[in-house]
């Protein structure tokens, strides 16, 4: 920490000589006074729209940076009065609205410290360079780009050496994975960006300035606003996904079940209810342990799962409990589909780990089967009972049986089967 801290200092120091040292503020007076107010007022109105990002111990503030454009207007002194006057506003700020970090005051001196003297860099090469391709076309803006590049480079390498020295970076990877999170298109909109405001500079249109100002203003707030509604309905997507999940085997919950009943009790579609339940589930517990009986749940869950569709429902209706909607299915596609589960539960296992071993584990399920139209007369809660008196019937007549049942509006006597496991 105090190693950083020594860093920071000496890099403001190092801006400071840099500005000081320079041949002064190379454009007159009235023409800086003007840019300076301008600049200082939407920096300052673009401080909120910032991102920020926390690396560690230390907080990136991802902002509009428009330091390039004035530091190759004014030269360095010019780029230091405006960083310094600009950063201590934002520190002041912070420490009124208590959002600044524990070393917020050396913070401040970096960011001086860094924007002035990668910018500064950047002055000199611009003059260095610009003459080489101002007869090129679009030599202005390829020079733009490069300078961008460098202040960028320039702008990783101090904070990886932060990060270093505070521990927050460890490996030379981690920094190459630092340095891959900057992304080109900000790169060349900041450049783009910075080419028009220091054109409009030089030619002292200063409503042309403004206007830029303005719009970049409300582009990013726009953005802003997009992303924070976007963010709101993930969040708002991940919760509920939270709550309609069951946590042991990642399939839908009984809270879930109980809306799409809702949604299915107005659809007038043919659906078939099955009810599952693993036979002498109790025993797995008993013989074993509950760890193995998560896993029998598990496996019992995934194997449901893979002969479904993706119109099919598969909900964790109780303990070792699952029920399934079967949906643009008839009654016989139905059985078949539902005795085909059965079968091949019935001839797989699954390995569990047991005392520091693998074991093999087999097990049976009994099944209930109510198909039927859904309509006004006959609610899906009402089927489910059905469903789920067929299932307890399954397990009367000896387990490991499907018992099914079809109902139509004009059927008076149901079919009515049981598949036994012979």
């Amino acid at each position: 920490m105090q190693g950083s801290r020594i860093f920071m200092i000496s890099l403001f120091i190092v801006s400071l000589c840099a500005a000081f040292f320079s041949e002064g503020i190379i454009v007159e007076s009235s023409a800086y006074i003007n840019a300076l107010f301008i600049y200082l007022l939407f920096s300052c109105l673009y401080h909120h729209l910032r991102i920020i990002s926390r690396n560690g111990n230390t907080s990136i503030d991802y902002g509009i940076n428009y330091s390039l454009s004035i530091g190759l207007f004014t030269g360095p002194l010019g780029l230091f009065i405006f960083e310094a006057i600009f950063r201590f506003c934002v520190y002041f700020y912070k420490k009124h609205t208590k959002t600044d970090d524990p070393d917020e005051f050396f913070h401040t001196f970096y960011n001086i410290g860094s924007f002035v003297v990668s910018n500064s860099i950047a002055f000199y090469l611009f003059h260095l360079l610009y003459p080489l391709f101002q007869d090129i076309p679009f030599g202005f803006w390829i020079v733009m780009l490069m300078l961008i590049t460098v202040t960028s480079m320039l702008s990783d390498t101090f904070l990886i050496i932060v990060f270093k020295l505070t521990g927050d970076i460890k490996t030379k990877q981690e920094a190459i994975d630092f340095i891959k999170t900057r992304s080109a298109l900000d790169m060349g909109k900041i450049a783009f960006t910075n080419g028009l405001l220091l054109l409009f500079l030089n030619d002292a249109e200063w409503e042309m300035l403004i206007s830029l100002f303005i719009l970049n203003y409300l582009v990013s707030r726009s953005f802003l606003s997009k992303s924070h509604m976007l963010q709101n309905k993930i969040e708002r997507d991940k919760f509920e996904q939270m709550a309609y999940t069951d946590f042991l085997t990642g399939v839908s919950n009984r809270a879930y079940m109980d809306k799409k009943m809702t949604e299915l009790n107005k659809s007038g579609e043919c659906i078939g209810i099955v009810v599952a339940d693993i036979d002498k589930f109790k025993r797995i517990n008993d013989s074993y342990n509950h760890a193995v009986g998560d896993q029998a749940i598990r496996h019992f869950a995934d194997s449901l799962k893979s002969c479904l569709s993706k119109d099919d429902y598969l909900f964790r209706s109780g303990g070792e409990e699952f029920t399934i909607f079967l949906r643009l299915r008839s009654y016989d596609e139905c059985l078949n589909l539902a005795e085909k589960i059965r079968k091949g539960i019935e001839n797989n296992s699954f390995q569990a780990d047991f005392k520091d071993n693998s074991i093999s584990i087999s097990y049976t399920a009994s099944f209930g089967l109510f198909y039927y139209k859904v309509n006004e007369l006959l609610s899906i809660e009402k089927a489910y009972v059905y469903a789920d008196q067929l299932l307890l019937q399954s397990k009367e007549l000896g387990k490991n049986r499907l018992s099914c049942r079809e109902k139509t509006i004009h059927q008076h006597s149901p079919k009515e089967s049981v598949l036994t496991n012979a």
